[in-house]
């Protein structure tokens, strides 16, 4: 008897292209909410250059210039989480347009600032609007544009434009210091504010939680304190010593509030971190390295950029431009990321980039004050940046691999706080041996060797943590076990891993993962 096969291959309709088009509205949303990210992508760096004309218009030494950067870097860290909760449950829209004002009012004060306190208070009220704008603008990108093509696309562009956040705030920091001084960078970021925050009113839509859960303010409260108290007493100890009274109060009381944070967390209906996500060998290990490639590589332009104008006598525009160039080559590492992760695994090139960026930063420990010192600056600050881009984009992916829909949120909470505490701890801890030495060059040179170290040992460590495999791993097929380390080492930039990701959040029909596509490419500035 014949047998009838025509029927049994599927038929394949041709499918429409899709349309990734925006309309004005979508634009102008776009617009308001990639200028308010990058307004502060530029805040982080656009200063950096211009520190040591700062500290002399403003009788800042040395050893206190390091506080032009914690006093912004301190409370965007430590009320990024408590931030994130209060736009989910009161409206992500509002606490965005307070971020904006706030913002915009500091940058104003930092302008004008007549003494160190005033231009610090100008920071710290900035890193207080910073908090508010980043978790709540990258909420309102993503409920704004509808899962698929016009997500993507906004994700896209605003991942780019962030991407340029640090190598713009460089070179333009530079440009705008050596023609009209130092004031003239927080100039800029005041005028960002003034552009964006009329128009955001009127074109952003309000967004919140709808289940509406209770704030966890025994967590917000002793998380914020602790970090706050720990950095505080980090930074101060680093230039006054241990044997203050202040530093041992708030050093133990940093220790006892972050304690504290735990037990309060464990019993929480609605924690601000899940502690069992803490336990997972895959976030544990993963923020290590983020927290480690971030701290470091802070520390690094923290000091290079003292030593290139204190040492070798640049200006800010030819500094500006040294950090240029390590910027351009950043982005071209970012641009072929996805090969090296899918061929390596996210794993595997975390532990590689953290190996190359502390490598490249020993290097830097033979800079000297002749002229050549220059272009060994550039090209091994350049080298570890790119390895410095490869941990960051693995390391959100390490983290968020294998995480549930449903706890995708919190994961990348705790990348964002990684990064801002990250960011934070670096230039406390080491920077500021090379502004209290007596020696400029002698202190640059213990801060590099101390940073490689610590780098090369965090790679070390990652490698066996993550090494390790439980037992359910080693007992999964070999097939399976291919397509899942496929999973993992396919970055969040392609399209493949955008749409699995896309389609497994339409089946279990919960809140898109952002982070694979979006979040690990905000932290590439």
């Amino acid at each position: 008897m014949a047998i009838d096969t025509t029927s049994s291959a599927p038929v394949h309709e041709p499918q429409p292209p899709l349309d990734t088009r925006l309309s004005t509205r979508d634009k102008l949303v776009l617009f308001v909410l990639c200028a308010a990210q990058f307004m502060v992508a530029l805040d982080f760096s656009v200063l950096n250059v211009a520190l040591p004309v700062l500290g002399r218009d403003l009788g800042m030494s040395q050893s206190a210039l390091q506080w032009a950067v914690t006093a912004f870097a301190l409370p965007s860290g430590g009320f990024l989480l408590l931030f994130g909760r209060i736009g989910d449950l009161y409206g992500r829209r509002r606490l965005f347009l307070t971020g904006l004002a706030l913002f915009g009012t500091a940058s104003l004060l930092a302008t004008f600032a007549w003494d160190p306190a005033s231009f610090l208070a100008g920071r710290a009220l900035q890193g207080l609007g910073a908090a508010a704008i980043v978790p709540t603008g990258m909420s309102l990108l993503t409920t704004t544009f509808p899962e698929g093509p016009a997500r993507d696309r906004a994700l896209g562009i605003s991942g780019t434009l962030l991407s340029l956040g640090f190598t713009v705030g460089m070179v333009a920091g530079g440009v705008l210091t050596d023609a009209f001084g130092w004031r003239s960078t927080m100039g800029l970021l005041t005028l960002f504010a003034l552009i964006v925050l009329p128009l955001a009113p009127g074109l952003l839509p309000e967004s919140r939680t709808p289940d509406r859960p209770r704030l966890d303010i025994p967590g917000a409260v002793t998380v914020t304190g602790g970090l706050l108290s720990l950095i505080y007493a980090l930074s101060t100890a680093a230039e006054r010593g241990f044997g203050g009274t202040d530093v041992i109060a708030t050093l133990v009381a940093g220790v006892l509030l972050l304690a504290a944070f735990v037990t309060v967390e464990s019993h929480a209906e609605a924690p601000l971190v899940s502690l069992p996500m803490l336990r997972r060998r895959t976030v544990a290990w993963g923020n290590l390295g983020g927290l480690i490639t971030f701290s470091m590589m802070s520390t690094v332009v923290f000091v290079l950029t003292l030593y290139l104008q204190e040492t070798l006598g640049l200006s800010a525009f030819e500094t500006g431009l040294v950090f240029g160039v390590q910027g351009v080559l950043s982005a071209v590492a970012g641009a072929n990321a996805s090969k090296v992760i899918g061929r390596l695994g996210a794993r595997r090139t975390l532990v590689v980039s953290l190996a190359g960026q502390g490598a490249f930063v020993a290097t830097l420990v033979a800079l000297g004050d002749g002229g050549w010192s220059v272009w060994l600056a550039t090209a091994a600050v350049s080298l570890a940046s790119m390895c410095h881009l490869g941990a960051i984009i693995s390391y959100g992916l390490t983290v968020t691999s294998g995480v549930p829909d449903d706890e995708q949120g919190l994961a990348t909470g705790l990348v964002t706080s990684t990064q801002q505490v990250g960011i934070t701890i670096g230039i406390p801890l080491l920077g500021v041996l090379a502004t209290t030495s007596s020696d400029l060059l002698a202190g640059v040179h213990t801060v590099l060797a101390l940073d490689a170290v610590i780098v090369l040992a965090a790679a070390v460590l990652i490698a066996v943590g993550l090494g390790r495999r439980p037992a359910t791993a080693r007992a999964r097929p070999q097939g399976r076990s291919r397509r899942r380390r496929s999973a993992l080492g396919r970055p969040a930039t392609t399209r493949s891993y955008e749409s699995s990701t896309s389609s497994r959040t339409r089946r279990s029909g919960s809140s898109p993962s952002t982070v694979t596509v979006f979040q690990c490419r905000l932290f590439m500035w």
